[in-house]
């Protein structure tokens, strides 16, 4: 099938077996390990025969197995660990693992981040929008709680925080977390466009549009099965993620903490 594989055999010597019979008892285990863990092994550890030198230059066939990467892995992790070179690999492993963990911790940051710039310009730019459709200064606040209700199914900003125990000084959106984010940053996008294509000077008919809006918002999430933005637990303030991000270093080694 034009997929990379090792031999078990070859790989034998590398783990620090010497009998096959020992090293046979790993594979098996790591059999167990991919089948419990929802893979087929099938796919990972397929029955093979390798011919090898004999006395007097004759060769015998023995039993042998092609293993994908995944199961050479599973093999190093379910090995002897009194062997140096299991020891090593599983050491590898575990550092490996944490790194990811780091690695994939900072994206997850920087995505936040981006996305709460990203809804902070558009709340400024909704603001803009609102003001031409004839919403007072005075009614800012009554025409972004309009779209709070809508997407939050009756909650305006300060029951939502009430709701998610977020401190009354808080910014609301300060602990959204990416989809919360995204979810409000689509709300006021869309109802900038509407309010640009409606060009009516009409207050009322501003509020209405948003909280509408809003409402659509929230149908298109039930639809798909997503979280109800209420139900999402409140994020670490947005703060706290950019202070991480300011004093994370890139690691080749990783420290003792982590």
């Amino acid at each position: 099938h034009d997929a990379e594989y090792w031999s078990a055999r070859d790989l034998q010597p590398l783990l620090g077996y010497s009998q096959w019979r020992r090293f046979e008892q790993a594979i098996e285990r790591a059999i167990t390990s991919c089948n419990e863990s929802g893979n087929n092994p099938d796919y990972h550890f397929a029955g093979a025969g390798k011919m090898i030198e004999v006395g007097k230059g004759g060769v015998r066939e023995v039993p042998d197995y092609h293993l994908s990467r995944f199961a050479c892995y599973l093999i190093a992790q379910n090995g002897d660990p009194r062997k140096p070179e299991i020891a090593q690999a599983q050491k590898y492993f575990a550092v490996q693992t944490r790194r990811q963990e780091l690695s994939d911790q900072l994206a997850a940051d920087m995505e936040r981040i981006e996305l709460r710039k990203q809804t902070g310009e558009e709340f400024k730019a909704l603001s803009g929008a609102a003001q031409q459709a004839g919403v007072q200064n005075k009614m800012f606040g009554v025409f972004h709680d309009a779209g709070y209700k809508g997407l939050y199914g009756g909650l305006g900003r300060d029951a939502i925080k009430t709701r998610k125990g977020i401190p009354e000084k808080e910014n609301l959106m300060d602990r959204m977390n990416a989809t919360e984010l995204a979810a409000n940053q689509f709300r006021m996008t869309q109802t900038r466009d509407k309010l640009a294509r409606e060009s009516n000077r009409d207050q009322q008919q501003a509020i209405r549009t948003h909280e509408q809006v809003g409402k659509e918002v929230r149908d298109a999430i039930k639809r798909i099965g997503g979280d109800l933005p209420e139900r999402i637990p409140p994020a670490e303030h947005i703060k706290n993620v950019e202070k991480r991000i300011k004093t994370a270093t890139p690691k080749l080694e990783l420290d003792q903490r982590d």
